[in-house]
């Protein structure tokens, strides 16, 4: 074990719920480890200015960025690496083996696993393997209206398309390759989810936690709520074991009031914006990944987090004195 058991929250921008959330659940158990933080500009970084102390990085497609992660963690004595964008997640997964070598754990996927999450074509196919509706595809040549165009590679609802009628059509809907032409699931008789599940080591669902997404801010939970639901025994049913798939996973689901038809959307292999909510309904991911990677700890089924637990958001500041650009 590494002299002392630090953490890195990576691209922390915003996260600053995260980041207390793990300063938490880590002092409880090791009184002198700190939680640091990297960004791309972390002086305009929330979460790092909370953070135990920061550094910057390149962009994570800068050929050096491994690199100088590797040298940071090192520096900083760090066990665990938290990230928490999708951009991430690939080169991570690739360079994985690198960190382990150094005793550093970074909380990511496997590789297959992560590709897989960043294709939604391929993260269709996933779900209809494991009895999931998702869904129906739309022949371009042969549409019926209203369907809803998006991306397969996409995240934070860039480049998705409410198509209403024939004449909302452009030229670009059909010229983008990586455009999915797809069935309108209507927000009147469906409520959106994200579900925050936990996986261990051996890829074995350990807690599912529906978020019903009430208002959504550039992409992120800004209003939710905690509902237990049939989305818990359906999600425990069908992805009990994902091969490769570790620590927090979140999923997006719709869910049908009437008909209770479950359909899945996408799957991401971080810690999405709207965690904290879990967190603090008692689903304590960053207690199970300190027990399970730093103290070597197995993790039992958890089902004891709070139903009905409304979160509202709402902006803070965050001063940093002698600014200097």
């Amino acid at each position: 074990m590494r002299d002392k058991i630090n953490i890195l929250i990576t691209s922390a921008g915003q996260r600053v719920s995260l980041v207390k959330a793990f300063q938490t659940e880590l002092r409880k158990v090791f009184s002198n480890a700190k939680v640091f933080t990297v960004d791309l500009n972390p002086t305009l970084a929330p979460a790092c200015h909370v953070s135990d102390g920061f550094r910057i990085v390149k962009k994570v497609t800068d050929k050096n960025y491994i690199s100088e992660l590797l040298k940071i963690c090192l520096d900083l004595e760090i066990k665990l690496i938290i990230p928490t964008i999708d951009t991430e997640l690939l080169v991570l997964a690739e360079n994985r083996d690198l960190f382990i070598k150094h005793g550093i754990v970074p909380i990511v996927s496997s590789l297959n696993f992560v590709r897989a999450c960043r294709d939604k074509r391929v993260i269709n196919i996933f779900f209809k393997d494991h009895n999931i509706d998702v869904p129906k595809d739309l022949n371009k040549d042969n549409l019926s209206f209203p369907l809803f165009i998006k991306p397969y590679d996409g995240s934070l609802s860039k480049d998705t398309f409410l198509i209403e009628t024939k004449n909302d059509l452009q030229p670009y809907h059909f010229q983008n390759e990586k455009l999915m032409f797809m069935e309108y699931i209507d927000h009147c008789q469906h409520d959106e989810y994200t579900v925050d599940t936990y996986y261990d080591k051996k890829g074995d669902l350990k807690c599912v936690v529906p978020r019903r997404r009430i208002f959504v801010r550039a992409g992120e939970v800004n209003k939710g709520v905690t509902i237990k639901n049939e989305i818990v025994p359906y999600v425990k049913d069908r992805l009990s074991h994902i091969k490769g798939a570790i620590g927090c996973v979140t999923m997006q689901f719709f869910f049908n009031r009437e008909s209770k038809r479950i359909i899945g959307i996408e799957i991401n292999s971080r810690f999405g914006g709207g965690y904290p909510l879990s967190y603090l309904a008692g689903a304590n991911f960053p207690k199970f990944l300190i027990q399970e990677y730093i103290m070597n700890e197995e993790i039992q089924y958890f089902e004891q987090w709070e139903n009905n637990l409304l979160m509202l958001r709402y902006d803070d500041e965050i001063l940093v004195r002698n600014y200097e650009d």
